[in-house]
């Protein structure tokens, strides 16, 4: 494992990235929130994985170590949140939520570096009070333990075009078809299929980011059709991967 860079304070504050950016892996002693308002931010943590779009935000609770990736132009605000007293979310791992046109406005205001400090504490009571009305969105690839479901995810991520079933997965990475499958179960709490599907649909978040039409992301990400894809992608992402494609790409101006 790389080495763990330690901030004890989460910054609140505004920065521009493009396209291929890295944030190498570190730690705060803080709570953080991070989102994009235009761009794709791909995050890593010890408990999985988040691709956060510009229609939700992660929290990070204090003392998780994480590490970003940036896809397209990007527009990235980070909030920190003292970890004594009550946290905004009970959970102790990373949890996505959703943006709604509020919620917006207000990370990207108390991110300014134009604010007063009267101004700060009215944005971040009425920021605290609206998050905790927000739903989360579980959208996430959990972190495989087991080396041999290890294994057999990156034999999946590295040919996503390739259908790839249970079997042969299993064979490949020399264990049984029934061992492997209670791995995903255990694990993941999914079936092999669905961690698939799930896989996809995050590769294909990353593509469209990056410009990709959505008839060359349905194929790259193995789809037979694109009428299929554009299903499965709305389903789990509640938007079409053109209105997703448009949102990244042509954000509102700032």
């Amino acid at each position: 494992m790389s080495d763990i860079r330690h901030q004890p304070v989460a910054p609140t504050s505004t920065q521009s990235r493009v396209g291929g950016d890295v944030i190498d892996r570190h730690r705060h002693d803080d709570h953080q929130l991070i989102y994009v308002s235009s761009g794709v931010l791909a995050i890593r943590t010890e408990h999985g994985s988040w691709i956060a779009p510009n229609d939700r935000a992660l929290w990070i609770p204090a003392h998780t170590w994480h590490e970003h990736r940036f896809y397209g132009r990007s527009r990235f605000h980070t909030i920190g949140f003292p970890a004594r007293g009550r946290p905004l979310f009970d959970s102790r791992t990373p949890a996505v939520i959703a943006v709604d046109a509020l919620v917006r406005e207000l990370l990207i205001a108390l991110t300014s570096p134009t604010l007063t400090p009267a101004e700060t504490r009215h944005i971040d009571a009425v920021l605290r009070d609206r998050l905790r009305r927000v739903a989360e969105q579980p959208i996430t690839l959990p972190a495989p333990q087991d080396r041999r479901l290890t294994d057999a995810c990156h034999l999946v991520e590295a040919d996503l075009s390739r259908p790839c079933s249970l079997a042969e997965l299993a064979r490949r990475v020399h264990t049984g078809e029934r061992t492997l499958s209670r791995l995903f179960r255990d694990e993941f709490s999914m079936t092999y299929p669905q961690w698939r599907t799930r896989t996809r649909v995050f590769a294909a978040m990353v593509m469209l980011a990056e410009g990709a039409t959505v008839t060359d992301t349905a194929h790259a990400c193995g789809w037979a059709t694109t009428s299929a894809f554009v299903d499965i992608f709305a389903r789990t992402t509640n938007t079409t991967p053109g209105a997703y494609r448009a949102g990244v790409l042509n954000p509102r101006d700032r």
